[in-house]
């Protein structure tokens, strides 16, 4: 029997990577679907996340090489796309053509951030998967994160009925740097860590704004981005040695540096008619514990913050305990003794199980997730409005028709490696 006709959802994940094995923990907390296929480029991989998927009892997938082949196996009802950005598009474009052709029949497709490394390839991932009659979700996971969520509520269903809707909302995230070379490398990925994180930021401020219920794009309407990009740690010339070292020499910081820290303040107009703001930052020369997500938000008389590495539990480790490098407390762990923080479920407390229990339910009903790709389209929109700021030294104007068709066909000069720190 498949998944389909059992009413529960088969899952084939894209990508073999860090974020399919985090989906594939967070299937743990999802009751109805199933991980039922895995497909990436590397045989390792693909193996190690099909045995971590029947080690947790949440499927027991068929590894797959070719993405074609995947989506034509009745088992798979809808697939979670988690390949690097680069090779994001033409993924998308393989799925899609298979469900257009009749070959494959899925229920939907949920497509991990950002949709695209321009406003150009996110704008055409959308049409494709609008054209092949596809329900569709934007894997954005912290607006699905349990505190996040949990507080969000409780400030719109308690201070803004008597104070008014909130006006600032604050989201930074930063670690020490990603885990895969093509992540540093402009041309791949799209940028540098204002593309990789600040997408993150910047919908959480959006989801912060906006009341419950309510979609962001009917709330908020943007006003006008400013933004600075800098590179304050791994351009040195012995970190960017040691990215070398690392990653080999398609990572060269001397030469084609991305940057690693950048800040965004976003004017958005609510539907009160008030002005609002979203101020996110993010960085890859953070050295701390480990990843550090933070969120405020503030209205007229009250306040909400959340912060990960604020956790329930902590351990310390003397210095006469010598542990091995690893990441088995907290993601980007950059210390294995002192006084550190400890996830318990990194995938719960991130989001993606509520993230991936929503696509599921709403795939299942036939109903089109709350956080679609025209989410993602708008977040990649902010995020190249962005760049251009800090290229530009300027205001972005989203109510001018001109700089706001600009960013149509914009490239920024980190994703084609003439970026110069300082200049």
């Amino acid at each position: 029997m498949t998944a389909q006709a059992s009413d529960r959802l088969g899952v084939g994940i894209v990508g073999s990577g860090f974020i399919a094995d985090f989906h594939t923990r967070a299937f743990r907390g999802v009751r109805d679907a199933d991980v039922t296929a895995v497909c990436g480029r590397t045989e390792s991989s693909v193996r190690a996340v099909c045995d971590l998927a029947r080690e947790l009892r949440v499927g027991d997938p068929t590894a797959y090489a070719d993405i074609r082949e995947m989506v034509r196996d009745p088992a798979v009802d809808a697939v979670w796309v988690t390949t690097p950005n680069h090779v994001r598009a033409e993924t998308v474009r393989a799925i899609t053509e298979e469900v257009a052709s009749g070959r494959a029949s899925l229920r939907g497709i949920a497509i991990e951030k950002p949709l695209g490394r321009t406003v150009a390839e996110a704008a055409e991932v959308k049409r494709l998967v609008e054209e092949a009659g596809l329900l569709h979700g934007y894997l954005e996971n912290q607006v699905f994160a349990p505190g996040v969520t949990r507080a969000h509520d409780l400030v719109w269903s308690r201070g803004a009925p008597s104070a008014g809707s909130p006006y600032l909302a604050r989201c930074a995230e930063e670690h020490n740097g990603p885990h895969k070379g093509w992540f540093w490398q402009g041309d791949k990925q799209g940028g540098g860590v204002l593309n990789d994180m600040m997408c993150h930021s910047v919908e959480a401020g959006r989801f912060l704004l906006t009341p419950p219920g309510v979609p962001a794009s009917e709330w908020l309407t943007p006003v006008s981005v400013d933004a600075t990009i800098a590179a304050l740690k791994w351009t040195r010339p012995a970190y960017a040695d040691e990215l070398m070292r690392r990653y080999g020499p398609e990572v060269d910081y001397r030469n084609r540096p991305a940057e690693d820290y950048a800040r965004s303040t976003i004017v958005f107009r609510n539907g009160d008619g008030d002005e609002v703001v979203a101020e996110g930052t993010t960085s890859w020369s953070y050295v701390g514990a480990g990843l550090r997500l933070s969120f405020e938000l503030l209205g007229p008389e009250y306040a909400m913050q959340v912060n990960s590495l604020d956790t329930e539990a902590k351990v310390f480790l003397s210095r006469e305990v010598a542990g091995r490098p690893g990441e088995d407390l907290v993601e980007k762990q950059n210390a294995e003794g002192g006084l550190m923080p400890v996830l318990p479920d990194e995938a719960g407390a991130y989001g993606y199980t509520e993230e991936d229990r929503h696509m599921t339910t709403r795939f299942l009903q036939g109903r089109q997730p709350d956080e679609g790709l025209d989410d993602g389209l708008q977040v990649t929109r902010l995020l190249m409005a962005a760049y251009l700021s800090a290229q530009d030294g300027r205001r972005v104007d989203l109510a001018d028709t001109a700089q706001a068709a600009e960013l149509d066909s914009f490239v920024p000069q980190v994703a084609q490696g003439t970026w110069r720190p300082g200049r």
